[in-house]
């Protein structure tokens, strides 16, 4: 069967990461700014002031996403380059700059997707409580109506969040990430409630603006599979990807897809947290589940589970050896069939993969190119699990490759790479990795090459 005939193939970007001009044309200050200012926090001291100067070489990137073939790209926009305060007095220069994007991406025949808000929130806004504050969600909502107005004549796919476990979780429970405070459970889990109505809030705003608009969210997670194909260790799988961990329950699926799709949180974030749960508004999960088209998710990895044959799961040890990226990160290939079926199967919605991918130690060989043949092989395996999955009946209907090019890698700095164009950050010169003349013949096959 494989993948559908009008299959979305592309690369997917956020702004804080591959923008720069970060104190050009009235853009404002982010958390991330502020983030990177602090000593220790970005390895290298690296920041996104320049990154790799998107702003200014745009037109660049988009000709080499034609050359590879893209038929959509997925990039985010800056909230404080719109609204350099958070709320208020819109900067006209920062709508130009995505309106020139957008223009230069259809005569190029690639398909806009946009992210409203990935991760770099306005610093003022964070200076007014940020996401405890209770009007948070209307100035989410009022920023995607000013997006929405100014860009869907053009842009069609919207999703609202990007990974609202990292910017949550890592900002203000791990710490690794902007904010880095470490705030209490009750006001991580106001803020993520906060969060979710917002999306609520924005997907009526851009309903409103664009009828015609395919409107979803992009989470991701630990896409967990079965250690075998039995039905227990199936239903163990399915019950580990859905569960909610005490230690670190923003990670889950389940905390912020049940809401979003079935208009509740589930029962053991109750169980686990009830008393420090916010005061939830009468008509608060009717605004959260507003109706959605597509369901964007992320996936880089995840684990084998087994049956504890008690109607329960365990988590199987990766064997010695098991690969690994540069950055780290498991190799784990199944978590690209398993997932999407898995979400498939609870939400109903058809499902884009936004972002999948992995940092490789990527250099100039001598011959002027760059070779990574471990991209390569990573793409392919995780590809033909993707396969499977439309094959198992689940409604994929696109892959968003991260990412487009090398960039700041958040507080990994400059030291993980993961694009399919090499930039030099230094010179700001770009080259194709020979993923990307490989990606080019997977797209022009529809995948039936893998």
């Amino acid at each position: 069967m494989g993948f559908r005939k009008d299959f979305v193939w592309g690369g997917a970007t956020a702004s804080y990461q591959i923008e720069g001009a970060a104190y050009d044309d009235g853009r404002g200050l982010s958390v991330w700014d502020m983030f990177c200012k602090q000593e220790g926090r970005i390895k290298d001291g690296w920041n996104g002031d320049v990154a790799c100067d998107h702003y200014n070489l745009y037109q660049t990137d988009v000709d080499l996403m034609k050359e590879i073939g893209y038929k959509a790209y997925r990039f985010s926009i800056a909230w404080p380059r719109i609204l350099p305060e958070g709320t208020g007095a819109v900067n006209e220069k920062g709508l130009d700059f995505y309106d020139r994007l957008v223009d230069s991406l259809l005569e190029a025949n690639i398909t806009p997707y946009v992210t409203l808000f990935h991760w770099d929130y306005p610093y003022e806004l964070f200076r007014k409580g940020g996401w405890m504050n209770p009007d948070s969600p209307k100035w989410f909502a009022d920023y995607a109506d000013i997006v929405a107005r100014r860009l869907g004549d053009r842009v069609k796919n919207i999703f609202t969040h990007n990974e609202p476990q990292c910017f949550i979780g890592m900002g203000y429970q791990d710490t690794e990430h902007a904010p880095g405070i470490r705030f209490p459970i009750w006001d991580t889990l106001l803020m993520a409630h906060n969060v979710l109505l917002g999306h609520g809030y924005a997907i009526q705003a851009l309903r409103a603006a664009i009828p015609d608009a395919k409107l979803g969210i992009a989470p991701t997670c630990s896409a967990h599979y079965p250690d075998t194909d039995s039905p227990e260790d199936i239903e163990a799988a399915r019950k580990a990807i859905f569960d909610i961990e005490p230690d670190r329950p923003f990670w889950s699926v389940s905390l912020w897809s049940d809401p979003v799709f079935k208009a509740e949180y589930p029962k053991k974030l109750w169980d686990l947290f009830g008393q420090h749960m916010p005061k939830i508004g009468a008509d608060d999960m009717k605004i959260i589940s507003q109706p959605l088209d597509i369901y964007g998710q992320n996936i880089y990895n995840g684990q084998a589970i087994r049956s504890d044959g008690k109607g329960g799961y365990d988590f199987v040890q990766r064997p010695w050896g098991n690969p690994i990226t540069a950055a780290k990160w498991p190799i784990t290939p199944k978590a690209l069939r398993w997932g999407p079926k898995f979400m498939f199967d609870r939400y109903g919605k058809p499902i884009y993969l936004t972002e999948n991918g992995l940092s490789c130690q990527d250099a100039v060989s001598l011959d002027g190119k760059v070779h990574d043949p471990n991209r390569i092989d990573f793409l392919h395996r995780y590809l033909k699990e993707l396969r499977n999955a439309a094959d198992d009946g689940v409604d994929i209907l696109g892959y968003f490759h991260w990412c487009v090019t090398d960039n700041f890698e958040w507080a990994k700095g400059a030291t993980e790479r993961f694009g399919m164009i090499y930039c030099d950050f230094e010179t700001q010169e770009r080259i194709l990795k020979d993923s990307a003349y490989w990606y080019r013949d997977v797209i022009r096959a529809n995948g039936e090459n893998l």
